[in-house]
Parts: C-alpha cells; structure tokens; sequence
C-alpha cells in the first residue's frame, strides 16, 4: 500500500514509517498541513493517516478541502484520548475511521487494510433503486444525472441499505458489514455514518430517505 502520513510529533512519524516499510508498505511523512495536503492533492494515495492537531493547516481543514473537492481516499484520523467531540466532528466531515493515541501499529494496519478493502473497486455495474444509481465499478453514486459524494464508508452503507432495500438493519450488522464480524466497538460511531449521509441525500429530492426504526436499526425505503 501507498499511505500518506501527517503528523508532527518526531516521535509517532518516525515509529509508524518505520512500522510502515517493515511491513513493505509505502509511508510519505509529512510534518505540516500544508505540506501534507499539497501531497494528498497531487499523489494518489491508498490512505491516508491524518493528525487533527498540525501546524499551518489543521487536520480537519485538510479534511474538508479533500471531500469538497472530491477526493474520496480513505482518511483515518490520529485523535487524543476521549475526544469524543473530535471524533465526532472528524467523522461528519468525512473521515471513514480514527485511532485514539497512544496506539498499537498493529490496530491501524487493520483499521487501513478495513477501509481500503470497502474502497476497492468492485466488477459489477450497477445497483438502482430508491431514486438511486450505484456504479460499482468506480463507486459513485447518482440520483438522475447529479453525481453525490460519498467517502468510501458512506458509499458502502448505502449499497448494504440498497442491497436490502425494505428490510430493517440494525446497528450491529452495519458495524460488523463495515469492520469485520468481530466488531466490538460501540455502535454509536454508525449513528454519526448515517447522519452524514442523510443529510447528504436529502439534498436530492427523488432519493428515497434513509428512516431510523427505534430500538431496530434502518432501512432504506423502496422508491
């Protein structure tokens, strides 16, 4: 893989890039924000690891440039410990996961290689239905002519929601659908998903709406 890595502390660059090339993986470090967005935007990348705190330009600056321009790279973010309110604000602007510091490589090497798998292009055309198309193959979604920009996690709820169209899913099946069976997490990060991508096909009017089904889970109502 091919990640970028934007982080100030010497200490957490320096031990991750390492961590990176052991495990034969490309890491492009960057220690600013500017620096790192400049690279985000004229390389392609597989990831990217993204700080919240930078000098320059901040991470989640960095964020919303990327999403509003586009880019769907998958973006996991580094927070602090118990910044909820961070993580939160991260994930509405379009990152697809975060790593609490102080962590262990080896929880980010498999929350990157989650994501990248949701990212990777897939051979089937299509999936319609609920006012919606899904191109499968570049993983871009349409109501009618006009292209909505999903991050690679939003892209992959709504297609399990199409997929089972008219069918309640509860939390728990979303999470394990997005990050593995064993997923033990808390549920409420898939509250934060949704939200996001309600608000954004509320924005065209012919798209069925996402409804919450309390205690139950969600469902994707037929058009």
């Amino acid at each position: 893989m091919r990640i970028l890595l934007v982080e100030d502390d010497l200490v957490i660059g320096k031990t991750v890039k390492k961590a990176f090339a052991e495990n034969q993986d490309e890491c492009i470090w960057e220690k600013d924000g500017q620096a790192g967005y400049d690279q985000a935007k004229t390389h392609q990348f597989d990831a990217i690891v993204l700080d919240l705190m930078l000098p320059k330009l901040s991470g989640l600056d960095i964020l919303k440039s990327l999403r509003i321009s586009g880019d769907k790279t998958p973006v996991i973010l580094l927070t602090a410990l118990g910044s909820v309110e961070e993580k939160v604000t991260g994930l509405k602007a379009g990152a697809d996961d975060y790593v609490v510091k102080p962590f262990a490589f080896s929880e980010l090497l498999a929350r990157i290689d989650a994501i990248c798998r949701r990212a990777v292009l897939k051979p089937s055309p299509t999936l319609e239905g609920a006012g919606l198309t899904l191109d499968l193959t570049t993983r871009r979604v349409y109501s009618g002519k006009t292209e909505i920009i999903l991050s690679p996690t939003e892209f992959s709820i709504l297609e399990l929601l199409l997929r089972n169209s008219g069918q309640v899913l509860p939390k728990r099946m979303l999470c394990e659908h997005l990050w593995e069976s064993d997923w033990e997490g808390a549920t409420n990060v898939i509250e934060v998903h949704i939200n996001r991508l309600r608000n954004k096909l509320k924005k065209c009017p012919n798209v069925a709406p996402i409804e919450t089904v309390r205690g139950r889970g969600y469902v994707l109502l037929p058009h």
